[in-house]
Formats: C-alpha cells, structure tokens, sequence
C-alpha cells in the first residue's frame, strides 16, 4: 500500500502572503487543523497549524509568511512511498498530519493520523480466515486440513489448549486479525505462531512423502 492510497485528496493549501484572519476563517469552515503553504505552482513552501494562527492572532501577526513552518523544518512523504512510512514519521516526529508531494514538490494530499487510524482499523477487521486463506495458497501442494491440523498442533504445544482442527477452523473463521494480536499477545507473537504453523505443515508433508 502506498501513501496515495490513504492520503487526504480533500486538503486546502494557502499563501504565504494569505493574510491570517482569512486563514483562520478558511480552516475554521474546512475543519482542517493544519494546512500547507504553496507557492504559485503549488509546491510546498511551508506548513501552519491552527495553533500557529491562534499565536499569530494573538501576537498581531498579519501574514502567513510571519507564522509559518519552513519546508525545511516539515516532515513530509512521497505520493508513492510505502503507507508505513508516512505511520513511521507521523509516530516518529509527533505529528498530526504530513504533507504529501510528487516529483515536482507539488502538494498533492495531506497524511492525518485520522487517515492512518482508519486504515489501521480496517486491516484490524480482516477475517483471520483470510490471512489463512492466503498462507494455503502460498504453500504449494498443502491442503486446506492440512493447513489446519498442523495449526491445531502449533495452538496445543504453545497453549496446552486440546483443541482439534475443525475447532480451530471455527475460531478463525469468527475471529478478526485485530482480535487475534490481543490474543496471542502481540504482532510478533501472532506471526510467530503462523511461521510455526508454515514450517509444520511442510514438514509433516515432507514426513508423508518419504513414507
């Protein structure tokens, strides 16, 4: 997934030369927190938030260019960098939102963490059973009770938890990804226990083939 893919397209961009009063107005209607500053051609020059234009209000500033953020001192991302990246600088640099350029500077989106929560959110409600799906489809030549049987053995070693494979085929089938990591105590764990699973089932083939 790249950064395009998530980005906020809806963005409103000012003028350094804006002056501020109207600004505050613009992302007051817009909702929008924080805003690039552009120059003519729509690059990226610098980058206000809302609590810049409440200090520049309050302090009597009159123009965009007096309040501003340098671009740089703003952290932004490439339309085609990897979405994690733009988790990475937003966790990273403590930051609500990021500016996103192409190949000529021009602002094309804007990252919200809103955006990122979003789609965090939806890989949280993936069905277990898909991700099951796609690891069957990786192994080449493993069947889908295979698949499930050595899952089964891999949920008893780590758990002591007797459970057979049509049970555990129920449970993913009902559970999400989201509610898997909390699970199983973590990412790391989660797909721990899946490499565990791929490296027993293949070897439990291996075992019935030289049989």
């Amino acid at each position: 997934m790249k950064v395009k893919e998530i980005m906020d397209k809806e963005f409103i961009v000012v003028s350094a030369d804006q002056n501020i009063d109207k600004v505050s107005i613009l992302m007051e209607n817009r909702k929008k927190f924080t805003t690039p500053v552009v120059d003519d051609n729509k690059r990226l020059v610098g980058w206000i938030t809302s609590l810049d234009v409440t200090r520049g209000l309050r302090e009597g500033k009159n123009k965009v260019s007096e309040i501003m953020h340098s671009k740089d001192n703003i952290v932004h991302v490439h339309e085609n960098n990897p979405a994690r990246l733009a988790v990475l600088e937003a966790s990273n640099h403590k930051v609500v939102s990021i500016p996103v350029l192409d190949d000529e500077g021009v602002v094309v989106g804007v990252i919200r963490t809103f955006d990122i929560v979003k789609t965090l959110s939806k890989l949280y409600e993936i069905k277990v059973y898909k991700i099951f799906e796609a690891m069957e489809h990786e192994l080449k030549g493993v069947s889908w009770n295979e698949l499930m049987e050595a899952s089964a053995i891999v949920t008893r070693r780590s758990t002591g938890e007797r459970v057979t494979a049509e049970e555990y085929e129920q449970r993913i089938k009902n559970s999400t990804f989201g509610e898997a990591i909390w699970a199983t105590g973590g990412l790391e764990k989660f797909f721990v226990g899946l490499i565990a699973i791929g490296e027993l089932v293949i070897a439990r083939k291996v075992a019935k083939a030289r049989k």
